[in-house]
């Protein structure tokens, strides 16, 4: 079993090809929205495979860096930071001008009530920082909610489909990436959207979420009966190999497991795993928002962790009391409002 100092190692150590792509990328990197949940290990795996790659480049990240965890992992892994608030003009402003840009700012919980905090973030950011850095080359990450729902035998959303978002959290990442399609049409920047769905980090991600709902004897609902999730680790290292895949005429890329998972299926065996029973609320339902990973497989590999493995680490993540973000996914929500 895992403590924290390892699973950020697993979670952070860059694979050949990444170090080999670093060794070829002209420019140095920013993180921007460094401190969320996938961003600290992100950067830590950026600034190994650079080291490893022999040639010299930074690798900063950017946040508020409200939590403690994620500054002295930064700290003791000697990335470069920068403390900012994206949302001051004067702020960004005052960034240094890089090539390559990890765009991971946004907001999700907190939307409904307060919905103009929420396209603050996610589109008048957008708007300052493009502005700013111009023709940068970015992999924007954004998200499978810019899709319709679709049934799982249909194989998934791919990147053809045509944006259908539902609510105004998924209305505005969308409006994110239109921002960010005005950047590469006007400034001359290199795109690609990042569209994950339901990374997994153990310390948060939908098979926790199934976890904490079995442990605390709570019924799992099966309105939205599949979904797609993904070992971050893959996660990271595709993110910043897919800077070479930005693209003036903006690339759209959905970044998952290649698998679609039943809820039921997933519920029982985490339950078995945990030595819990496990109940269930409300009818079957027909539809989720699924992804078909096809292109990303082609393009970076299978995911180095399949979902038993990632189900098998998540019991025992949650039996031996490892720490918790306290950031749930919501996958059940079907109307958008987050």
């Amino acid at each position: 079993m895992w403590n924290e100092y390892q699973l950020d190692e697993a979670l952070s150590t860059p694979g050949e090809a990444l170090i080999q792509d670093m060794a070829r990328l002209d420019g140095d990197i920013m993180i921007l929205g460094a401190g969320g949940k996938v961003g600290p290990t992100l950067s830590v795996m950026a600034k190994r495979a650079v080291e490893k790659s022999g040639k010299p480049r930074k690798v900063i990240a950017v946040s508020r860096f409200t939590d403690p965890f994620v500054v002295e992992l930064l700290k003791k892994e000697k990335v470069e930071t920068i403390s900012a608030d994206l949302t001051d003009a004067e702020q960004i402003a005052k960034l240094p001008k890089v090539k390559n840009i990890i765009y991971m700012a946004g907001r999700k919980f907190g939307t409904s009530g307060s919905a103009c905090e929420t396209w603050e973030m996610n589109v008048a950011v957008p708007t300052l920082v493009t502005r700013h850095f111009g023709d940068a080359r970015y992999v924007v990450f954004s998200t499978s909610n810019v899709y319709p729902f679709v049934k799982p035998e249909s194989g998934g959303n791919d990147e053809s489909v045509e944006p259908s978002p539902i609510g105004e959290y998924a209305i505005s990442c969308l409006g994110r990436e239109r921002i960010f399609e005005y950047a590469a049409r006007h400034y001359g920047a290199k795109v690609v959207n990042f569209r994950l769905s339901y990374a997994i980090d153990l310390r948060y991600g939908i098979l926790f979420d199934l976890c904490q709902w079995i442990m605390e004897g709570k019924p799992i609902p099966l309105g939205v009966p599949a979904f797609n999730c993904v070992w971050q680790r893959y996660v990271n290292e595709v993110a910043l190999r897919a800077l070479f895949l930005a693209d003036e005429k903006v690339a759209n890329l959905n970044v998952t497991g290649p698998e679609t998972v039943s809820v039921r299926y997933a519920a029982t065996r985490l339950a078995s795993l945990l030595g819990k029973e496990v109940t269930f609320s409300g009818s079957e339902g027909e539809r989720g928002i699924l992804c078909n990973a096809q292109k990303c497989v082609a393009l970076y590999g299978y995911p180095d962790m399949g979902i038993d493995e990632m189900m098998r680490r998540q019991a025992e993540w949650i039996l031996q009391g490892g720490r918790q973000l306290g950031k749930p996914t919501h996958f059940e929500e079907q109307k958008g409002k987050f």
